[in-house]
């Protein structure tokens, strides 16, 4: 043999040993995380996300975003295949009730010790299924400009100075009662903006409403979910929602036309003190035209019901988004696939896409002052979750049967609005509807 030959057989033994170990890692590598995206509008945030992530690490996302609505069937076809996600999302209890099979404990992650309020996760025994990554909040938003022209008039008859002093539902009750007869002093013609009950604008009540009396019933029987609603809780929904739609802008039997912009406009306009609603009316506040609400007077209250203990309750913060890491995934793409996600939480390039471009509250520690949003509302849902002396109202909406057994509640809500029923009666409607609806919930899986 020929030392030319010799050469040329060396020669090509090196290129088949590094394609061999260069070759298989980079494959590798490309297999290593795939996420399935819940949300189509932040799919170019996490495409970016993904390429920042593989220029650092070498480690290759793949990115692949539901419609909107069909995330469900997207992950039931994706999870079937050979490459399935690494990474998905349940919307709570309910999902986890579905995806059980597939979610990974991850209460031993970072992740997880990150969480500002660990009782958001979903467990299930001492586990740790799903990782909420994205938090919102809502509560009673209040104009601080009216509330201090009340608080400062010597015509007040409540003892209150402020609205840290009115820390359950007789003191607020007592404030708004009085500020109704102060009304044309105050210069408003409501202290509430009016209740929407117009065709698909009922959410505020017969879902986020409707979760407190929900979630201390929950608590109350340690439980995340139930066949059966006792709603034990019924008389504390009528206190506040009776305060809500007795001191509007708009008479309480007249507000089936009502919707939510109407609400916020109102608010903006001064015409009213406070609304229910969450940290993302703060973009539907200011962008009113004629908006008189500036952003150090919008504030958050808790949604007080009456509720014993009630004086250190907070607000009604929680998510429908929980991340997931696939059980059935190897165990070198399911700590991959933790590694991605403690980058984007953790580092100063992953923090910033979460702030500046997802525009997400952050429900983790790692995000200091400066890496929070710069909305007043979203800083308020953040001075509430690290308050200490307070504790969150978690959203056990996720838990409620179906968008039916909501429609009904809410249509229930107006007839009682308009004095066609009484509470009594929407309260055995509710125990029913829950009861049929979560029946019928079995039999469509």
């Amino acid at each position: 043999m020929t030392m030319k030959k010799l050469g040329a057989i060396l020669m090509s033994v090196a290129m088949a040993v590094t394609c061999f170990s260069g070759c298989g890692t980079a494959k590798k590598e490309q297999a290593t995380i795939y996420y399935l995206n819940f949300k189509p509008e932040a799919a170019d945030t996490w495409e970016k996300i993904a390429e920042e992530y593989e220029a650092e690490t070498g480690v290759k996302v793949k990115i692949l975003t539901s419609a909107s609505g069909n995330y469900e069937q997207t992950l039931k076809s994706e999870i079937a295949k050979r490459d399935m996600p690494t990474l998905f999302q349940i919307n709570g209890p309910v999902g986890y009730s579905t995806w059980k099979n597939y979610c990974m404990d991850l209460s031993d992650t970072d992740l997880y010790s990150w969480l500002l309020d660990k009782d958001m996760a979903v467990t299930d025994g001492d586990g740790v299924y799903g990782i909420p990554y994205v938090v919102e909040g809502y509560g009673i938003i209040y104009n601080n400009a009216i509330m201090s022209k009340y608080f400062s008039s010597a015509s007040k008859t409540t003892p209150y100075q402020s609205m840290d002093e009115v820390n359950n539902f007789e003191k607020f009750k007592e404030v708004v009662d009085d500020m109704t007869a102060m009304k044309d002093q105050l210069g408003i013609d409501g202290v509430f903006a009016s209740t929407s009950f117009s065709a698909g604008e009922d959410w505020r009540w017969q879902t986020h409403l409707a979760n407190i009396p929900v979630y201390y019933e929950f608590k109350d029987k340690g439980i995340s979910d139930s066949d059966t609603l006792d709603f034990t809780y019924a008389q504390n929904f009528q206190n506040i929602f009776d305060l809500y739609i007795n001191n509007s802008v708009t008479d309480r039997t007249q507000l089936a036309d009502k919707t939510v912009d109407d609400s916020m406009q109102e608010f903006a306009h001064g015409k009213c003190a406070m609304v229910q609603n969450g940290n993302w009316a703060w973009s539907q506040i200011s962008s009113v035209e004629g908006n008189v609400v500036g952003e150090d007077d919008v504030k958050f209250f808790p949604i007080y019901t009456g509720v014993t203990g009630e004086e250190n309750q907070g607000l009604c913060i929680g998510t429908e988004n929980y991340i997931c890491v696939n059980k059935l995934a190897s165990k070198e793409q399911q700590q991959a696939s933790i590694d991605f996600m403690e980058w984007v939480y953790s580092s100063d390039k992953g923090k910033s896409y979460v702030t500046n471009e997802l525009g997400f509250i952050s429900p983790f520690n790692t995000f200091s002052d400066d890496e929070s949003p710069s909305d007043p509302l979203a800083k308020e849902v953040l001075e509430y979750m690290n308050d200490s002396s307070k504790y969150s109202v978690s959203w056990n909406f996720t838990a409620f049967p179906n968008q039916k057994f909501k429609d009904d509640f809410g249509s229930e809500l107006l007839e009682y609005c308009k004095g066609e029923v009484d509470f009594a009666t929407v309260t055995s409607t509710v125990k029913q509807l829950w009861a049929e609806q979560k029946e019928a919930q079995k039999e469509g899986q």
